[in-house]
């Protein structure tokens, strides 16, 4: 009895001893800081502004070096959990995003860490994503009930409603961010201006919502629009039959591209029908180039879509003078001389209030050679459709 008696208490002892080498001796041992700014709050912060440039192992080294100096500091998990999504290792960042939210000292760091969910799953795109988003949002608005000012939120669940094409709901969330006042201001006001030029625009396709959403627009993906969200093929087919009604028609009479050989740079493209189609009507600007190839990923200029749009109406309008009808006119806008290719292109189109100047209708920039926003390549097509009275 003596004796197990002893080994219990031995037994006793050295779970005890275990416990203090896990929780102490073994436990990593923080770094010493080298510079008044070598905080875990600094570094995590750097670490953010790296991931939204694009930086991801600066960032990451950021998050470890928050991590190094304090081992339970949840931010620095919260980043590296970021990090982690953007790298598309989503078992092991919800995993770290986990652990953030166990070390979490305070509502808001608790909050963060469900935003810090919301957007791996905005990225995740995984099934049910838009309600594990919703949920988690619920999570950090409960969490904040009396610190309501927190706008991270209502922001990247603005986000989220702007990634399921739930515009409506996008815009309320940014306008809530603006409401609360606090930071993330400027991005909440572009994203709203965004998505309210998606909503005039009104998209009628999924095409036409995820271009929307792009920041520059491509060849393959004006030739998509073309066919998918302004239906060019069968606009072209109605209102010149003569010359277009009978070429995009199989002899089933059901439409069918016409038998043109597919560039070499867009076979196998899930987009390769559309750029068939396209560049059957002969849009101006949209076609092959000489060695054969479309350059689909090629980024389309303001100059060289409204010369497509020009083209566009002067074939539904069977209108060809309409090619020159501004040649030699003054200028209105600076950066554009009435002696260039596409100047009597982007009149046509500005003047019809298809395509806007840069910067709203009172600008005389037209910015020729910039990028194509996607929203604007959208409400072009609206408003195209709009003043030729295309149903």
């Amino acid at each position: 009895m003596k004796r197990f008696g002893y080994r219990f208490t031995s037994f006793v002892f050295l779970a005890f001893y275990s416990s203090i080498l896990i929780t102490g001796g073994c436990a990593p041992k923080a770094r010493v800081p080298i510079s008044t700014l070598d905080t875990p709050e600094h570094h995590v912060s750097s670490g953010m502004k790296l991931l939204e440039t694009g930086r991801l192992l600066d960032a990451e080294r950021e998050f470890s070096l928050a991590r190094e100096l304090d081992h339970k500091y949840s931010p620095a998990y919260r980043g590296l959990g970021l990090f982690l999504g953007h790298k598309g290792d989503f078992i092991s960042a919800f995993k770290t995003m986990s652990q953030a939210e166990k070390l979490a000292e305070s509502k808001e760091e608790r909050a963060l860490t469900y935003v810090g969910i919301m957007r791996l799953h905005t990225r995740q795109k995984g099934r049910d994503w838009l309600e594990d988003v919703e949920r988690y949002f619920e999570q950090a608005r409960k969490t904040l009930t009396y610190l309501p000012d927190l706008p991270d939120p209502y922001f990247y669940m603005g986000i989220a409603y702007k990634e399921a094409y739930r515009f409506s709901n996008a815009a309320e969330a940014f306008r809530k961010v603006l409401e609360i006042n606090k930071t993330l201001v400027d991005k909440a006001e572009h994203h709203l201006k965004h998505v309210q030029k998606i909503e005039r625009a009104m998209p009628e396709t999924l095409i036409g919502k995820k271009v929307a959403l792009l920041e520059k627009v491509t060849r393959v993906d004006v030739a998509a629009l073309f066919i998918q969200e302004l239906k060019l093929d069968t606009i072209y087919g109605k209102y010149r039959p003569d010359k277009y009604g009978a070429s995009l028609k199989s002899p089933e009479g059901g439409s069918s591209p016409q038998e043109i050989p597919i560039p070499v740079d867009v076979q196998g493209h899930p987009l390769e029908t559309d750029v068939q189609v396209v560049i059957g009507l002969g849009v101006k600007g949209l076609g092959t180039f000489p060695d054969g190839t479309f350059a689909p990923n090629e980024c389309i200029t303001r100059a060289s879509f409204a010369m497509m749009i020009a083209d566009i109406i002067s074939t539904i309008t069977n209108d060809p003078a309409l090619a020159t009808k501004y040649a030699g006119n003054v200028s209105p806008f600076d950066d554009v001389r009435n002696d260039a290719p596409y100047f009597n292109a982007i009149i046509v189109c500005t003047t019809r209030g298809i395509i806007e100047a840069k910067g709203g209708i009172r600008q005389n920039i037209f910015d020729p050679m910039g990028s194509v926003l996607g929203a604007d390549a959208v409400l072009s097509i609206r408003k195209l459709k709009e003043a030729l009275k295309i149903v």
